[in-house]
């Protein structure tokens, strides 16, 4: 069986599998990108708008997270998943308000800190502002790229913001009345953003209160996006449409983004919850090795199971073996009702902990 998690931060929703200890395989730690489709798929999977991978550390953080779109495609950073992993992180370990943590991303260490109001705080770093940061080959204008973009017979302008990934800002008059979809499918793939880009329509409702609509870079439209939220007040901060600290309201609800210092780190507040726990059924797990670490020689699947021995694509055929002979006996001697009990057992215990840790 593969444990996971499913958390949502303001509608955008996550698979969160632990391997903090490094007790996951490659097919798991590396996934083939149609696994990752598969499992995300609203009707033939769990569903998610993407898969988050707690790793064990490559350089001075405390965790590594990988992040795949629901696409199967990765991305370097995600604002609402982070916060997630965050939230994800206190709950396992029934961390109080005040804990912080150094995570390593493509984008670079991010540090999120869970607040007293159970918001999780995130400083996101400071934006990529350079054509070739973010990247785009729309040209700096007023120490930001930007520029008027083609999309058959209209004409957009539009700004470019790095956040560790690429985004596009658009500001228009009117959320309702635009085709989002059509223009948020061409420009994710316009010749201007060579690695593509997440698309944000904005609409200005006072310099301190913003409304966007997202068309997300390997999801399509989502419901909030955390790093383009920030992208967004950063680009209205530059053309002098906001504040340096303003609510930006997304489909799913308001996230609070502050960039006060205009060479600083971008701060951006809000939520994140936990949905479920759940077990993927051995057919949707990719290879015997994924299940094996889980298995205790008492047919219980432990809540801090200690490393064992992987079964990686190189492993002699009598490993194999002797790991599907050992999933198959826990598989013939446990009912699917003992599986779903064992593992509800590690929500339980996240739920006791977020109670007693919230309970004055």
């Amino acid at each position: 069986m593969l444990q996971f998690s499913k958390y949502q931060g303001l509608g955008n929703d996550f698979l969160i599998v632990e391997g903090r200890q490094g007790q996951l395989p490659d097919a798991i730690s590396d996934p083939d990108p149609a696994w990752v489709r598969h499992i995300c798929d609203r009707r033939f999977g769990v569903g998610a708008d993407g898969l988050i991978l707690a790793l064990p550390p490559q350089a001075e953080g405390e965790l590594r997270m990988r992040i795949i779109n629901a696409d199967g495609s990765e991305a370097e950073m995600c604002g609402n998943g982070i916060r997630c992993l965050a939230r994800y992180l206190a709950d396992t370990d029934g961390d109080a308000p005040g804990r912080s943590w150094d995570i390593e991303t493509l984008a670079g260490m991010i540090r999120p800190e869970l607040m007293a109001d159970r918001q999780l705080r995130v400083d996101m770093g400071p934006p990529f502002l350079t054509p070739e940061g973010i990247p785009t080959t729309l040209m700096p204008e007023d120490g930001l790229p930007q520029g008027v973009l083609m999309l058959e017979d209209d004409q957009l302008r539009v700004a470019a913001v790095g956040m560790g990934n690429p985004h596009v800002v658009v500001p228009v008059e009117d959320l309702a009345s635009i085709p989002f979809e059509a223009w948020g499918a061409a420009l994710e793939v316009h010749p201007a953003f060579p690695a593509k880009t997440n698309v944000h329509f904005l609409q200005v409702h006072s310099r301190e209160r913003l409304e966007i609509r997202v068309w997300e870079r390997g999801a399509g439209p989502t419901l909030a996006c955390g790093t383009g939220a920030c992208a967004t007040l950063v680009a209205a901060v530059l053309l002098g449409l906001a504040d340096d600290c303003a609510e930006v309201l997304l489909p799913g609800g308001p996230l609070m983004i502050e960039w006060r210092d205009r060479s600083g780190s971008v701060l951006m507040t809000g939520p994140a919850e936990a949905v479920f726990d759940g077990v993927l059924t051995p057919e949707l797990v990719p290879g015997p090795s994924a299940v094996a670490p889980q298995v205790s020689p008492v047919n219980q699947v432990s809540t801090n199971p200690s490393p064992a021995k992987e079964v990686t694509p190189a492993a002699s055929p009598e490993d194999e073996a002797a790991a599907l002979e050992q999933v198959q006996n826990f598989l013939n001697s446990t009912s699917l009702d003992s599986m779903l009990n064992l593992a509800s057992e590690s929500l339980e215990q996240r739920t006791k902990a977020r109670f007693e840790r919230d309970t004055p």
